[in-house]
């Protein structure tokens, strides 16, 4: 199996990914922690033929589970996922989410992606890109574009799961080693 965990920020992906990979035996791979390095530099944009290498080499293996909306390496790794969760939830689940992971990670310094010394601070509340204030921002292009690139043709070999509330996502590791046990 391998399965590409979408969703706005703040929606659980890392969380879910994480969850599915330890219960199905499966690696997991953050793309965040690909794509940050020391000092808040982004290979996403600073390096970002390093990035999609280091993707690719991370989705090589036959089995994996990612979490991460990079659209420079979503293709990619929808192109070799067989399975897609999204964690298509309400505002009212979000945004209570992400402040409450912003607090705790700002209130506790906790290092974000181990050896970057990346930490959330509050005084980087107000910007554009900290993670509630583009939770925000981008929820409904995000909604849309999921919406779109998921119609499109050529993606009819992924098993598409769109969970609306998180309560499914508890049943998700079952139905995916229910799916594992039955194939031959």
């Amino acid at each position: 199996m391998r399965i590409a965990v979408v969703g706005s920020s703040g929606s659980g992906k890392t969380t879910l990914a994480r969850r599915l990979g330890a219960e199905l035996g499966l690696p997991f791979v953050e793309l965040d922690a690909v794509n940050w390095q020391a000092g808040w530099k982004d290979l996403n944009t600073h390096d970002p033929e390093a990035f999609v290498r280091r993707v690719a080499e991370a989705i090589a293996p036959d089995a994996w589970v990612t979490d991460g909306n990079y659209g420079r390496v979503r293709p990619m790794i929808w192109a070799r996922a067989t399975h897609l969760v999204w964690l298509d939830y309400g505002r009212e689940v979000i945004m209570p989410r992400v402040i409450r992971r912003s607090f705790h990670r700002a209130l506790t310094g906790q290092e974000l992606w181990e050896g970057t010394g990346n930490r959330e601070r509050f005084r980087d509340w107000l910007g554009k890109e900290h993670p509630i204030r583009w939770a925000w921002d981008t929820f409904h292009v995000r909604r849309a574009a999921y919406e779109a690139q998921l119609s499109r043709p050529g993606l009819e070999h992924l098993r598409v799961f769109r969970l609306r509330h998180p309560r499914e996502a508890k049943e998700l590791a079952a139905a995916f080693k229910s799916e594992a046990s039955s194939r031959p």
